[in-house]
């Protein structure tokens, strides 16, 4: 493949009219060819319209086509074979296997969501049908359908090239509710973008698809990303990133004429509770959990929206041996390239704000990576009164670096809980012992968090049908909503009913006939893909 330096618009390279910009190497700080023109908003528009010129027929596509569609793009991804996973890491610093493992996780995405449409339980089909001798009323016949919302504006995340970026959640969610998508790439990795982008257009080429389905934008955030959002052909936004920039996006929705939502993924600190239990046994016990913990802050230089930032300690000598162990551990990490030269410096900011906090301790730091934008990773302690008073304490640094927080009693855990804002994981570390404390932390947990997990780490989000990556504000802006696994299928869906049509008129998924042999609810029961008689 070739990289163009260009914009995607309904299939076909489109130079920029605006200014220029580039790609670099992190670990170097090395420009990268080629240049990437930026659009002006007045040509963003032929990508908005395309998409509403393409909904009308990718809305209705039959489901053999379009989960084959969806298949095609996971192919053309994995066909790009290593070229793709060079230029990413060139362009992020992200290790090669790092990289290997966000390519199977987007194809498999992809792969998933064929597997949705084919099913077909997302059309949520419903049919009351007509009771003409009810009394006192007859009851009309009544048909209902989740259909797509129309264009989705996705942006791409700094952190995950590809799971989370091109073809990643958001897209493949958004391709297989039958929306089609305007991508406004990440700027820090243009040529990753670039080469996935032409993967999702032969797709829509070699399937005879609208060329509008899909299209790739380069330009700036602050501009052309808000332009995109303010668009009237544009329906719903996924968004991860900043939540200075959420919120941004948020507001300009809000403020159009006709507002949308924005599914937008923010911060989140990942609270790791360790009961007393977890610590009880010998010290390689205790050594063991305070490596899991310094891993799981330092993998991918902590880059990763589930990083744990906070880790509830308790008080007392085992507490104290936790901690002595994790500096121990930190001590020994070097630090790891950053996405970017201002994310690193952005992280040093937060670190320093941090450190300098009343009543905070350094509990161990490691040394600088070997490379540029490699800060020491470094972890900090406070005991959790001043934790729940002071609001430096809970703010997120993007990065390898996390807080431990020494408590004396489950109470304490809940009036912190309390305190937090909106999370999308919670962690405990915990033995049987302990059941009888966590039980009364749960109920706080809940209205925090998307997902409680026991005895593990949050860093893997598993893309399935039971997961949800989402949860309270400011973690995400839709708390009822997930941006992995099937579910999300459901942000860029709404239902719409259908009164006494006849056959004729009805789509295809509520004809009697059932055509695409679609499980559907017929008078509150629900029918495995049959005809209704």
């Amino acid at each position: 493949m070739t990289l163009t330096g260009h914009s995607l618009i309904a299939g076909q390279h489109v130079a920029g009219k605006g200014t220029t910009a580039f790609g670099y190497n992190p670990a170097t700080n090395a420009q990268l060819e080629p240049a990437y023109s930026l659009l002006t908003e007045e040509q963003l528009k032929a990508a908005t319209n395309a998409a509403a010129e393409a909904y009308p027929s990718f809305s209705i596509l039959e489901p053999e086509t379009h989960a084959g569609f969806l298949e095609s793009i996971a192919d053309n991804i994995e066909a790009i074979g290593d070229e793709l996973i060079i230029r990413a890491s060139q362009e992020t610093g992200l290790p090669e296997a790092r990289l290997q493992g966000e390519r199977s996780r987007t194809i498999g995405q992809l792969r998933l969501f064929a597997g949705v449409v084919r099913q077909g339980d997302f059309r949520g089909v419903r049919i009351d049908p007509a009771v003409p001798d009810r009394s006192p009323l007859p009851r009309a016949d009544i048909r209902q359908r989740q259909i797509p919302l129309g264009p989705v504006a996705v942006f791409g995340a700094s952190n995950f090239p590809l799971a989370f970026s091109t073809a990643g959640g958001d897209t493949a969610s958004a391709l297989a509710a039958g929306c089609p998508v305007v991508f406004k790439a990440h700027n820090a990795h243009p040529g990753t973008s670039e080469f996935v982008g032409q993967a999702i257009a032969k797709a829509v080429r070699d399937h005879g698809l609208h060329p509008g389905v899909f299209s790739l934008i380069y330009g700036p955030g602050s501009s052309i990303g808000q332009a995109l959002v303010a668009d009237p052909a544009v329906k719903a936004v996924g968004f991860t990133g900043s939540q200075r920039a959420g919120i941004a996006l948020m507001q300009t929705a809000a403020a159009r004429p006709e507002p949308i939502p924005v599914y937008a993924e923010m911060s989140s600190l990942n609270p790791v509770f360790v009961f007393p239990g977890a610590l009880s046994g010998s010290a390689e016990k205790i050594d063991a959990l305070a490596q899991q913990y310094v891993t799981a802050v330092t993998g991918s230089s902590g880059q990763l929206c589930t990083s744990p930032g906070l880790l509830f300690a308790p008080a007392g000598e085992a507490g104290d041996k936790l901690v002595a162990a994790v500096g121990r551990a930190v001590s020994a990490q070097a630090g790891q390239t950053m996405l970017t030269e201002g994310i690193a410096a952005s992280w040093n900011s937060g670190a320093v704000a941090l450190g300098s906090s009343d009543h905070v301790a350094v509990v161990g730091h490691g040394t600088e990576g070997g490379t540029k934008n490699a800060p020491a990773p470094a972890i900090f302690g406070t005991d959790i009164r001043s934790f729940v008073s002071n609001p430096v304490l809970h703010a997120e640094i993007f990065g390898a670096a996390s807080l431990m927080i020494r408590y004396k009693t489950a109470q304490e855990l809940i009036e912190a809980t309390n305190r937090m804002e909106g999370q999308l994981t919670a962690s405990l570390q915990l033995t049987e012992e302990d059941y009888p404390a966590a039980s009364r932390l749960l109920p706080a947990l809940e209205q925090k968090v998307g997902r409680i997990i026991v005895n593990g780490w949050p860093t893997g989000v598993e893309v399935g049908h039971a997961m949800v990556h989402g949860g309270p504000f400011p973690a995400t802006s839709d708390p009822r909503t997930t941006s992995v696994g099937t579910l999300a299928i459901n942000r860029f869906l709404r239902p719409v009913a259908y009164q006494n049509l006849p056959q004729e008129l009805l789509p295809t998924p509520l004809q009697d006939a059932n055509p695409w042999q679609l499980n559907r609810r017929i008078d509150g029961r629900v029918e495995s893909g049959k005809v209704f008689a």
